[in-house]
């Protein structure tokens, strides 16, 4: 790479949208989790807040796939930015990455987005839980506060199956060694594996476990991620000691709670019902000028889902307006949308929208 790769005049700062990227670097980081390192053809400034994530566009035997990953590096080292795969039996997009994405590769990323961070929520005292692979938000978080010297008094808990699945354990124990403010502590459910000596803590995170390594819990500001069941426990753990759980902040991407499930399913069956009930003139007429198409839908329902109704496929990662991915062009009319942090201020005042949280309030163009 020559100076010149890094001209200020040329060099982009990284803004939420589509973006093709290049993967530079491939790391091995356990015996079934992979860092995928990416840098841009032209150079960009990598700038996010630690914890956000990226949305992958990848194309899977024929069919478009997109696939949310948190970025685990920092923007500290901004020309280039990471996500973290752990390998899942019978996964389609965690086992193609393993198998398929090399160095040279290209792809296109969505983002970066997300509301789960530690600049929004700053704090002098700050307690980090995660378990496996959701390990990643967090140690890109860590990586900020180590390279950034902040004045911050963090803890960090990671739980693990065995010793052999711990994450970033080589790089954690270097940071927290260097810093006297910075606590770290590791438990293994564990150590029953042949050559899996560990010498710290075993079993499953609980109460006494987690005073015992951070007194003043109570007092922090906290960050968790993990599988459903882990956060569900920690949530639990919290509430009955007593914790104020507008200081705890969680990131996901796990399975769908069975209580969503259930209450999407009431949604349906009652939308079922009213739609028997409806009038043909209360319908919201959706048009998308680009393609020539145009369709009556319930009040209430999505642009993203009237586009569903003609068989036209507007991008979508997530469904929650986090992403950013489903983002087009109102050009006519106003909607309702109750996004999470997926699209800009700036990009509203132009007139854009995320198809997949706009509610249409009366008949709407869109540029699609």
């Amino acid at each position: 790479m020559t100076m010149s790769f890094l001209n200020p005049v040329t060099t982009q700062t990284w803004t939420n949208g589509r973006h093709l990227v290049r993967c530079v670097k491939v790391i091995q980081e356990t015996w079934d989790t992979r860092t995928f390192c990416f840098m841009a053809e032209q150079p960009v400034m990598f700038f996010f807040k630690p914890g956000q994530f990226v949305t992958l566009e990848l194309e899977i035997d024929g069919q478009q796939v997109m696939r949310s990953y948190t970025i685990s590096s920092s923007p500290s080292v901004p020309y280039s930015f990471s996500i973290t795969v752990k390998r899942i039996p019978g996964g389609m997009v965690s086992n193609w990455l393993h198998e398929n994405l090399g160095v040279n590769d290209e792809l296109a990323v969505h983002g970066p987005v997300g509301n789960f961070n530690v600049i929004d929520y700053p704090a002098d005292k700050v307690l980090m839980l995660s378990g496996g692979v959701g390990i990643t938000p967090l140690m890109s978080m860590a990586r900020w506060f180590f390279d950034t010297n902040a004045a911050v008094d963090l803890q960090f808990v990671h739980s693990a199956r065995t010793p052999r699945d711990i994450i970033f354990h080589r790089e954690l124990e270097h940071i927290f060694s260097r810093i006297p403010e910075f606590g770290l502590h590791i438990v293994c459910e564990r150590s029953d594996q042949l050559g899996d000596a560990w010498a710290g803590f075993r079993g499953y995170l609980g109460l006494p476990m987690l005073e015992l390594m951070v007194p003043d819990l109570m007092e922090r500001e906290i960050f968790c991620c993990g599988p459903t069941p882990y956060m569900a426990a920690i949530k639990q753990l919290l509430r009955g000691k007593g914790f104020d759980m507008s200081h705890y902040h969680e990131e996901s991407f796990g399975a769908t709670p069975l209580a969503v499930q259930e209450t999407v399913i009431e949604h349906v069956e009652q939308a079922e019902a009213e739609a028997e009930e409806l009038d043909v003139a209360d319908m919201i007429s959706v048009e998308f000028r680009q393609s020539g198409k145009s369709v009556r839908i319930q009040p209430g329902d999505t642009v993203h889902t009237a586009a569903a109704k003609l068989g036209l496929h507007i991008p979508k990662a997530c469904g929650m307006g986090i992403c950013g991915t489903c983002r087009v062009p109102l050009t006519a009319g106003q909607v309702d949308m109750d996004h999470n942090g997926g699209i800009t201020d700036d990009d509203v005042a132009e007139g854009y929208i995320l198809s997949c949280c706009s509610k249409p309030l009366g008949d709407v163009v869109v540029e699609y």
